[in-house]
C-alpha cells in the first residue's frame, strides 16, 4: 500500500520581519557583516532563500534594515548624553564611556554594528553604514558647535576616529577596562582642546 503525500494548499507561513531583523541584527554583531553569508541568515531565521529576497531583495537590504533598528535598539543614545545644560567634556566622556562599555562588554557583539559596517567589502553595505556613521558625527560636531564652533568639526573627527578605534580594540578582544582607560585619556585631550 502507497501513501500519496501532499503538500498543504495555500500560502506558507509568513515569517516574523522584525523578528527576523533583531535575528539577523544579532549573527551581523556577533560575526561582522562579511562573515554572515544569506545562509547563514535563513538558516538561523528558518526560511528559504526566496522568502529571504522577497522581504529583504539583498544582504545589504537587510543591513539596512538591521542599521535602521539599531539607530532605535542599541545604538548610544547620543540625544540623551549629549545635553546643552552639561558641560561639553562631561557629555563626551560620559558618550564615549557608553561606547566603551556598549562595544566591550557583550562577547556575542564586541564592537559597533556600524563602524565594523564601515569596512567591509559590499559597496552598498558599506554605503549603508557610513551613512549612519556620519549622521552620528554631525549629531557631535553640531553638539560642540553649539559652544565651540570654531573646533567642532576637528574635535567631532577626533572622537570619530577614537570611536572607530574603541569598536577596533572591542573586536580584537580588549576589555571594558582597556577601553575606559582610553577613554580616560581621551577625556583629557578634549578638555584640553576646549580651554585651548
Amino acid at each position: 500500500m502507497t501513501t500519496k503525500l501532499t503538500k498543504p494548499r495555500g500560502r506558507p507561513r509568513q515569517f516574523d520581519v522584525g523578528e527576523a531583523v533583531a535575528t539577523a541584527q544579532r549573527l551581523f554583531h556577533a560575526r561582522g557583516y562579511e562573515a554572515v553569508s544569506v545562509s547563514d541568515v535563513t538558516e538561523a531565521l528558518g526560511i528559504n532563500p526566496p522568502s529571504f529576497y522577497s522581504a529583504f531583495q539583498s544582504k545589504a537590504g537587510l543591513y539596512e534594515r538591521i542599521i535602521n533598528r539599531y539607530a532605535d535598539h542599541g545604538a548610544i543614545p547620543l540625544a540623551d548624553i549629549l545635553r546643552p545644560d552639561h558641560p561639553v567634556v562631561e557629555c563626551i566622556t560620559t558618550m564615549l564611556e557608553e561606547a566603551a562599555r556598549r562595544y566591550a562588554t557583550d562577547p556575542a557583539a564586541t564592537g559597533c554594528i556600524v563602524l565594523e559596517g564601515c569596512r567591509c567589502s559590499d559597496e552598498e553595505a558599506r554605503a549603508i553604514a557610513r551613512a549612519a556613521h556620519h549622521a552620528a558625527v554631525e549629531v557631535i560636531r553640531s553638539y560642540i558647535a553649539d559652544r565651540h564652533p570654531a573646533i567642532a568639526a576637528q574635535l567631532a573627527e577626533y572622537i570619530s576616529t577614537l570611536m572607530i578605534g574603541l569598536s577596533a580594540q572591542a573586536r580584537a578582544g580588549k576589555g571594558v577596562n582597556t577601553l575606559l582607560e582610553t577613554v580616560h585619556v581621551a577625556s583629557l585631550a578634549v578638555s584640553s582642546m576646549l580651554r585651548a
